[in-house]
């Protein structure tokens, strides 16, 4: 496959792509959302433990992440496989 071809597949993912990436987006803003806590003025508080959590996490590698974490992140990969997998199978 040429690389003309290569980014026309390429763009025609990215709607397919994006959606899968908003519905992930969604869950998690849900998830947070649900472990925050509402403010009268419409704000949330996010607990201490959750923010100590997620910014060890954020400030780390792949690499470093439990092993346990690395699912959580494989996971989400998994749900884009299928995508790139249909396209492959019809382009290659």
């Amino acid at each position: 496959m040429d690389a003309t071809k290569i980014d026309a597949v390429l763009a025609g993912m990215v709607d397919k792509l994006s959606s899968i990436e908003h519905d992930r987006w969604s869950h998690w803003q849900r998830y947070m959302h649900g472990k925050a806590q509402a403010q009268p003025d419409g704000s949330l508080v996010i607990p201490s433990e959750l923010v100590r959590q997620w910014n060890s996490q954020m400030n780390k590698s792949f690499a470093e992440l439990s092993e346990k974490e690395k699912d959580s992140d494989r996971e989400q990969v998994q749900k884009y496989l299928p995508i790139i997998a249909a396209v492959l199978k019809q382009n290659i």
